[in-house]
């Protein structure tokens, strides 16, 4: 590991000169490091230089006190070639940032409840076009906000919220609070549990007849209840016990162990002057009866590759399947039609569970067309690439960003690092494409 703080360069340069190169000796050497399995760059066709880009975009934000600090990481061909910690985990007690820290995942929670219910799909419990209400009941008879000239009222949904609709955020649970009454607004706050929150809410009209449009909110978390009402166990021991234990997860936690409490980083908040950082969270034990879909989830780089990467291989990783390739490639495929994928920008549809790049030449993220991917909201990202046989991690704990754009320089130097591209070889995973 590496730390790039500024207060140690001029008393350690020469030092830091040879830490510089010992992650890549050590990668060609060892074959295994922090958990898995690592090579030279230049071995799975990258350039170790052309890496140090990503390490100096990272450290341009840390040096202009934007992040506190990161840890990034790039795997190819199942092997991590980079995987560097810079800056600080917690700056109010000078702790530098580590490659086993812990970060809130947030919204990257969201992928990895998705698979759980598709490997409940893949057991037969249901289709993806079946109506939700066979499992909850309790949205039965649900009615749609309509605006016309006549004004906004409702009608009954011509049609149910099926799986599909939850899995790919195309069901409309989500009316925006100006549609609602004084009565509707008091279901809203959140209960001690996921399913009183969604079962007090049942009464609330759909934003838009289910299907019809795509939407960002709480879908994942009707996700997580069909999880545990399909399976009949809890969310988070079907977790553990269904991907977690059997991908070797062992940092990936609802609740964060009180003996790992030291290990999380600490999060920000660009209150300061000119977007500078201030402490917006300090790491402490917190417990919780609350085990949603849409967040709530924290991990580490590590653990996040190692689901990532079962995902790459088409559902398998240590010869431990949880999914089949044939379901990988339904759930990378667009679900959401026409639709705008507003929370990416132009250029992605989603599938059952991620945004999928699905035109470069009008997309943010300079990626290859078919990556699957997604993020959270305290800037942690993650992208995984079929056709270069490729994956990039990048968590930090910041409150917003949009006036950064360092998820985006992640997949600018993860793609100019390729110097020998697979774009016209086979690949193990790819997304459906609709024939006309």
């Amino acid at each position: 590991m590496r730390i790039n703080n500024k207060i140690f360069f001029s008393a350690f340069k020469s030092i830091l000169g040879l830490i510089t190169a010992l992650p890549f000796i050590l990668f060609s050497i060892t074959g295994f490091a922090n958990g898995f399995p690592t090579a030279s760059p230049e071995s799975v066709g990258l350039s170790s230089g052309r890496l140090e880009r990503l390490t100096d975009a990272m450290q341009r934000y840390i040096d202009k006190d934007q992040l506190a600090g990161t840890v990034s990481l790039i795997a190819r061909n199942g092997k991590v070639v980079h995987v560097e910690s810079q800056g600080w985990k917690n700056k109010e007690t000078g702790e530098v940032m580590t490659d086993d820290s812990i970060f809130v995942i947030m919204s990257m929670t969201k992928p990895i409840v998705s698979a759980a219910l598709m490997m409940l799909y893949e057991e037969g419990h249901f289709l993806l076009t079946d109506p939700i209400t066979d499992w909850i009941p309790e949205l039965e008879g649900k009615e749609v906000i309509v605006n016309d000239e006549y004004g906004s009222h409702r009608v009954p949904a011509e049609g149910p919220i099926n799986i599909r609709h939850v899995l790919s955020h195309t069901a409309g649970v989500d009316p925006i609070r100006a549609a609602l009454t004084a009565e509707e607004l008091e279901l809203l706050p959140r209960a001690a549990t996921l399913e009183q929150t969604l079962i007090r809410r049942a009464p609330l009209p759909l934003s838009f007849e289910p299907g019809s449009d795509w939407q960002y909110g709480s879908s994942t978390d009707y996700v997580a209840l069909l999880v545990e009402r399909i399976s009949g166990t809890s969310l988070v021991d079907y977790l553990q016990q269904n991907i977690f234990d059997p991908l070797q997860m062992v940092d990936t936690h609802y609740i964060v162990p009180k003996d790992k409490v030291d290990r999380v980083a600490a999060v920000y908040s660009p209150t300061g002057p000119n977007q500078s950082i201030d402490l917006f969270r300090a790491p402490e034990y917190q417990e919780t009866t609350y085990f949603g879909g849409v967040a709530g989830l924290s991990s580490t780089v590590s653990d996040y590759w190692r689901f990532s990467q079962m995902l790459l291989n088409g559902g398998e990783l240590d010869g431990v399947r949880l999914l089949s390739p044939k379901t990988i490639n339904l759930m990378i495929s667009n679900h959401s039609g026409d639709n705008d994928v507003y929370i990416r920008g132009p250029g992605y549809t989603f599938g059952l569970g991620f945004g999928i790049v699905n035109d470069p030449g009008t997309a943010r993220d300079p990626l290859t067309p078919g990556t699957f991917s997604w993020g959270g909201a305290w800037g942690t990202i993650f992208f995984v690439d079929p056709v270069e046989n490729l994956i990039g991690i990048m968590m930090t704990q910041i409150t917003s960003y949009s006036h950064l754009t360092v998820r985006q320089d992640v997949g600018v130097t993860a793609m100019q690092s390729i110097i020998d591209s697979y774009s016209n070889k086979p690949y193990a995973v790819k997304p459906y494409q609709r024939i006309d």
